[in-house]
């Protein structure tokens, strides 16, 4: 199967074609800069930046095929007419609504499972685990690269799809309503994971039912054989009635899918994973219990994806922290250890970081740096409020640097033991930290991806 100029006027209405007519479009790309040889750069127009304006880069590092609104077509009348006639492009109205339709109808020549992952927390580790046991398996299968969990970046994934892959897992992040019903008509996954439902994405999505309600749509274009695997820890998710199949997962005794006798030593977890009436013992690199979670939810979608027990195992064993989950770093010029967990952050997200923090021990002190957690709309002060209450359950935290305008709630309730400090911005903390530090120091860094303390 290809994309030609015949498959792509099919799925995209109104569009026309100029330069060569039997080329074909792959590779597709929105980055100038990752394009290569026979790459089709779409021209996408963000808040920031006019695709438009990298044209010519896109064509410098060999894309052949451009898929670009109608009245830019004098992007190209400074190329030479005699390389223009080799070019294929396509003129449209809106290009992201045809990377969507294109992509959709992509979707629709394809059979293998497809499954879908949302959740407030956990989405992309639950995708790199389960892709890792997919792939341990000798499966080949598709999956959402880094953070293209949009309706742009599903769009982009989907036209990599091919007859080879035994399935694809693919990442479905929302912040606004609606959102998730568009994505599952587009991706029309055949098994789907919520992972949890937190207080995130509150301003665009609103209430904790109101959230779990635009996350339960990734279910809307089921048919009655397909599968949802959802949290059954949370009542939010397993009360409600489904008109389809339902596994849960979580640490109940009600779950088909359990952790069981969980005991945490440091640095690793150890618990016993029930797949049913299985049971197997299963050692994590991490203190953190999302991890427990993401595991369980691996092992369920690997397991309707009949993977053998043996590859779920040694999958959930051997699979990576992500950057920015809980990311041990050494810090060798004190002889310390940075946890890098600022990739975003929400209540219930701080909350864990925090009890896996305080399970790790340290010869030096344990400091812990965070930030505003954003997007929590009017009550951003409470969740900020009861975040430094809850500190009162870290007994063995030495000191705190708070960063940003909502986290300086914390200040009043914070337990009066613990020594503090707030400061406005990151590299204001960055100094104060360095005073802070002596040997075998530990660093915990959390807060929203707003916030920036990943640069």
């Amino acid at each position: 199967m290809i994309i030609d100029r015949s498959f792509f006027s099919n799925a995209v209405s109104e569009v026309v074609f100029a330069g060569c007519e039997g080329a074909t479009f792959e590779k597709f790309v929105i980055d100038s800069r990752k394009a290569t040889t026979g790459s089709t750069f779409i021209a996408l127009k963000g808040e920031r930046v006019d695709g438009h304006d990298f044209i010519h880069n896109a064509l410098e590092h060999g894309a052949t095929s451009f898929i670009i609104n109608r009245d830019k077509m004098s992007c190209f009348d400074t190329i030479e007419k005699s390389l223009l006639k080799t070019l294929n492009i396509a003129l449209v109205s809106n290009v992201s609504g045809a990377l969507i339709a294109l992509a959709s109808a992509w979707r629709e020549q394809f059979s293998c499972p497809i499954i879908g992952i949302t959740g407030s927390v956990g989405k992309t580790s639950t995708k790199e685990m389960l892709t890792h046991i997919v792939r341990i398996s000798g499966k080949k299968c598709l999956s959402s690269l880094g953070n293209y969990n949009t309706l742009l970046g599903i769009s982009l994934t989907l036209l990599d799809l091919r007859q080879d892959h035994d399935c694809a897992i693919i990442e479905m992040g929302i912040n606004k309503r609606g959102e998730m019903a568009k994505m599952a008509a587009l991706v029309r996954p055949t098994f789907a994971i919520i992972t949890a439902i937190a207080h995130s994405h509150m301003e665009g999505l609103g209430s904790l039912n109101d959230i779990a309600a635009e996350k339960r749509q990734i279910f809307s274009c089921f048919k009655e054989n397909n599968i949802g695997i959802i949290n059954g820890d949370q009542n939010i998710l397993s009360s409600v009635s489904y008109p389809h199949p339902v596994v849960r997962f979580g640490c109940k005794t009600t779950n088909q899918i359990q952790a069981r006798k969980i005991q945490v030593h440091g640095f690793t977890t150890t618990f016993m994973l029930k797949i049913y009436h299985d049971r197997y013992v299963i050692t994590l690199p991490t203190a953190h219990s999302s991890w427990i979670f993401n595991s369980l939810a691996s092992a369920a979608a690997a397991y309707f994806l009949k993977i053998d027990a043996k590859h779920i195992i040694a999958g959930i064993q051997s699979a990576q922290i992500v950057q920015g989950r809980f990311e041990f770093r050494r810090l060798p010029q004190y002889n310390s250890l940075l946890i890098d967990d600022c990739y975003n952050a929400n209540p219930e997200s701080m909350k864990a970081a925090l009890l896996a923090f305080e399970n790790i021990e340290s010869s030096g002190k344990k400091i812990a740096i965070l930030g505003d957690m954003l997007e929590l709309g009017v009550n951003a002060p409470f969740w900020h409020r009861q975040l430094g209450r809850f500190l009162k359950k870290t007994p063995s935290l030495d000191h705190v640097i708070f960063v940003g305008k909502y986290i300086k709630s914390a200040e009043k309730t914070i337990p009066r033991s613990l020594s503090f400090a707030s400061f406005d911005t990151w590299q204001d903390a960055l100094v104060a930290l360095e005073k802070e530090l002596n040997e075998h120091a530990t660093i915990l860094i959390k807060a929203s991806r707003g916030m920036e303390f990943n640069n």
